[in-house]
């Protein structure tokens, strides 16, 4: 039984879609990437799926059970982060654990200390006094002390700063390889690239991508430098068709492939060349190609549920923030 699955999930808010047949399976001990640009429909299906919102039409289960009738039970063994956190000012780490362990029953305070040691926080400071990555690390402390059979994270590594990162991806890998799930929202590539097993690229509120990162790393472009003998070699030199030149300068020819390297390999070897570097494939370019001439498009169909003042949830469309000046 997967851990999370949907079927034709859609959410209106008026004539406005939020997200439209959204159609997702995820397993135990999956790290699962929900990946697209702000505004894409992310925040919505976490809400869905925590039953903060009610959808307009389709379903969705976590455990087998109905996110929107069993929400409360659901939430028993579920970890999350929102996009947002929102903290009091006078709470600390420590009295944040004791709060959250008093709500769920369970004493989590040892668990969520070692978490705090690890997140090299000050579990006495008060929440007036941290920084914006210390803010977040509690909310991760309170999401992950209990040790959830299914962390939900919208956003989680913002303000955290890159060995945080490390050590958030370092929880999240040992809570999978125990059996747990993690489904991972984010618009950073890199993140989820290095984390995730299998992604969904989310786009106006639609899937257009579910499947192995490997699988779409097979089918993302490869960059490569070709350095031959001479610059006259370089100038004239005639390339197959897999190869697309991108740019020529003195001895270097900068290449494109798609796929494995193998037969740039082959090629090369009959070449005068001096030297041969292969990145590692582009998923960059990959995602781009998916969110070209993108635009949020409006739902015609009033009867299909929601509000105009339910429209205050949606997010602004925004293209990757990465690549929009690229």
């Amino acid at each position: 039984m997967s851990v999370i699955a949907t079927q034709q999930l859609s959410k209106c808010y008026g004539l406005r879609r939020g997200v439209d047949d959204v159609d997702l399976r995820v397993g135990a001990g999956e790290i699962f990437g929900f990946l697209g640009p702000n505004g894409a429909g992310k925040s919505t299906t976490i809400r869905l799926l925590l039953g903060f919102l009610k959808a307009s039409s389709g379903n969705a289960t976590v455990f087998g059970q109905d996110c929107w009738s069993d929400s409360a039970t659901i939430k028993q063994e579920v970890g999350y982060v929102a996009g947002d956190v929102r903290l009091y000012p006078w709470l600390t780490a420590r009295k944040a654990l004791q709060i959250v362990g008093e709500i769920r029953g369970r004493d989590i305070l040892s668990d969520g200390l070692q978490l705090a040691d690890r997140f090299r926080m000050e579990p006495d400071l008060p929440v007036r006094r941290m920084s914006r990555g210390n803010r977040q690390k509690v909310a991760l402390m309170m999401a992950l002390a209990h040790r959830p059979k299914l962390v939900v994270l919208d956003e989680p590594t913002s303000g955290l700063d890159p060995l945080m990162q490390d050590t958030l991806a370092d929880c999240l890998r040992e809570l999978a390889a125990a059996g747990h799930t993690v489904f991972f929202s984010s618009h950073t590539l890199s993140e989820v690239e290095s984390l995730c097993d299998r992604i969904a690229i989310v786009r106006d509120g639609q899937i257009v991508v579910n499947e192995q990162l490997s699988r779409l790393k097979a089918r993302a472009p490869r960059t490569a430098v070709v350095t031959f003998e001479s610059a006259t070699v370089a100038n004239s030199v005639t390339v197959p068709d897999f190869i697309t030149i991108q740019s020529r300068s003195n001895k270097e020819l900068q290449i494109q492939i798609t796929g494995a390297a193998v037969e740039l390999t082959h090629w090369a070897a009959a070449q005068p060349i001096i030297d041969l570097s292969v990145g590692p494939p582009n998923l960059e370019h990959l995602f781009r190609q998916y969110y070209k001439g993108n635009a949020a498009r409006p739902v015609h169909n009033a009867a299909a549920g929601g509000s105009a003042k339910d429209a205050a949830d949606m997010e602004e469309y925004v293209p990757f923030p990465e690549l929009e000046n690229s």
